[in-house]
């Protein structure tokens, strides 16, 4: 089924990404209890996130193509529409900033300027991760932080789907400052480690990639088969029962319990397939699809509190 070009465009075109910031995001909401956001933030973080990724892959391939490489065939094959669309899409994150800001610029100095300095390290560290993004320094990136890649991987999305929506409370609703709540640093500790876990899973898929470029990952420090028994098993497992622990002391039903703790049961089965090659669209649909039943498993949970 995937050699059908519209799925391919859709995981491609990272538009799976965009889809799983905005879940993501609606699902921090509800479990802290928060109302969900104007729908011009979720435009803007959605189309931000496939902006982001598109850029930094389409950069990529311009460059260095590699034909081989299946994600690079479809680029090559459709670099005028990606350009199009990348151009749309930052005439729309530029309106959309330039409504928000005017809607939302009475509020700006009624939230902490923690938070605000927060937004502002999470804007710099993913702007740092890609050199294509950041072309004045050279390909000096975080992405060759080796050994600690997953976790800012997984440090910027858990910012982007457990921060930001708090943040963006914050100033629709001044004076609330809940984003620097403890209960909303849980909730972005708990998306921090599952995305990171998954993240360094995805460096199975780039392991030659990222020896050819001397990047040391955990796949290439360890094998595979050390990195899912001593890393993503214990982590994973580790990540549930604390999660079972906050969760009893919060005395949460056993309803959000059992489904909030479903992402990690499948994070642990899909390890056990890890040892065969995928294809690069098994790791987006599957592995980072993960981040999707996370979501949906955590706002069905909430459903009864």
């Amino acid at each position: 089924m995937w050699k059908y070009t519209p799925i391919k465009g859709f995981f491609y075109g990272n538009y799976f990404y965009g889809i799983c910031a905005i879940a993501l995001s609606i699902d921090t909401s509800l479990q802290l209890g928060l109302p969900l956001n104007n729908p011009f933030y979720y435009a803007l973080i959605s189309i931000a996130t496939v902006l982001y990724y598109t850029h930094a892959y389409y950069i990529d391939v311009i460059r260095q193509p590699n034909m081989a490489n299946d994600r690079s065939q479809w680029y090559g094959l459709h670099q005028k529409n990606v350009e199009k669309i990348q151009i749309i899409f930052t005439a729309l994150i530029g309106l959309i900033l330039l409504l928000m800001v005017n809607g939302l610029q009475p509020h700006f100095d009624q939230v902490h300027w923690i938070s605000w300095a927060l937004i502002f390290a999470l804007l710099l560290i993913s702007a740092a991760y890609y050199h294509q993004l950041h072309q004045i320094l050279g390909k000096w990136s975080l992405r060759h932080a080796g050994l600690l890649k997953p976790f800012i991987i997984g440090l910027v999305w858990a910012g982007l789907v457990s921060f930001t929506p708090v943040f963006f409370y914050d100033l629709s609703f001044p004076g609330q400052n809940r984003s620097l709540d403890a209960d909303t640093w849980l909730v972005f500790l708990n998306n921090w480690l599952y995305i990171s876990l998954l993240s360094v899973l995805f460096d199975i898929k780039d392991v030659f990639a990222d020896a050819q470029e001397k990047i040391t990952t955990w796949v290439i420090l360890l094998g595979v088969k050390k990195t899912l028994c001593w890393l993503v098993f214990p982590m994973a497992i580790l990540g549930c029962l604390t999660y079972w622990g906050i969760a009893f002391m919060q005395n949460l039903t056993v309803f959000r319990i059992v489904f909030n703790s479903i992402p990690y049961v499948l994070l642990i089965t899909v390890c056990t397939q890890m040892h065969a090659r995928k294809s690069i669209l098994y790791y987006l649909a599957i592995i980072d699809g993960l981040m999707l039943v996370k979501a949906i498993c955590g706002m069905i949970g909430t459903m009864t509190i």
